[in-house]
């Protein structure tokens, strides 16, 4: 069985668990889009905001970072990638690299807006049943008559329900490699390389055997949904969500 993770389900009552799945999603999508234009104030209120929503629905900050530590890796690569490429005046220079100010600016904006969507993301995920998820999705693709919005709805569910997993069989496998002394190596692609493969093998695995039993049980995805309704918290927090948008955009 997974392990809890921040990517999984946890119940509790907090605001974001009290608030309509269809509201978190516009609020994430809104939120977001404008984080593409915001500036540092900006992007420190919607910080602000995120760290204040991790707090609430009592997930520790810590176990968030340790979970997300392969993905602060990658934005280190992209902050470096930045620094390096972007022209503009000299920074810090070794050796002939140069690191620009401007790239340090803009490598610095792009890892935060990709940091704090991940954090949104990973709140709304952890406060969002996936049986929600699949509803929310399906009302939103009821106006496309051409696109298949219960197929569509439970593929994401699936996916959301498979993500502890994937990352517990990572853990299980790293794990494995640890007690095997894959440290010794000190070639950080080959450990890659014996990390990737056989989670990769095993993920496949158990996508194929998950296919097979819902297939053995006749699973359809014309199945009943959980009712959705929205109330006075749920306006005032769009409210909110659109208010600090704007602020974020004039200021």
């Amino acid at each position: 069985m997974a392990e809890l993770t921040v990517f999984g389900y946890r119940p509790g009552d907090s605001i974001l668990h009290s608030l309509d799945v269809r509201v978190k999603i516009l609020s994430l999508i809104v939120i977001g889009l404008t984080s593409l234009n915001a500036d540092p104030i900006g992007l420190s209120v919607f910080t602000a905001v995120s760290f204040a929503l991790i707090l609430n629905t009592r997930l520790r900050f810590m176990t968030v970072l340790k979970e997300l530590r392969y993905f602060l890796v990658l934005l280190l690569f992209v902050f470096f990638a930045r620094a390096l490429s972007m022209p503009g005046s000299p920074a810090f220079e070794l050796k002939g690299v140069i690191l620009t100010r401007e790239g340090l600016y803009h490598g610095t904006l792009i890892c935060w807006r990709l940091l704090l969507v991940v954090l949104l993301g990973a709140s709304f995920v952890a406060t969002t049943k996936p049986s929600e998820i699949r509803a929310a999705v399906e009302w939103f693709l009821k106006p496309f008559p051409f696109i298949p919005r219960k197929r569509v709805a439970t593929m994401i569910g699936l996916i959301v329900r498979f993500m502890p997993a994937i990352l517990d069989q990572a853990k299980e496998t790293s794990d494995a490699q640890r007690a095997r002394g894959i440290e010794n190596r000190k070639n950080p692609v080959y450990r890659l390389k014996k990390l990737a493969l056989p989670l990769l093998c095993k993920t496949f695995q158990n996508a194929d055997e998950l296919a097979v039993a819902m297939e053995a049980r006749c699973y359809s995805e014309n199945r009943t949904d959980p009712s959705l309704s929205s109330g006075g918290n749920d306006r005032i927090a769009l409210f909110v969500v659109a208010g600090l948008c704007v602020l974020a955009v004039v200021f």
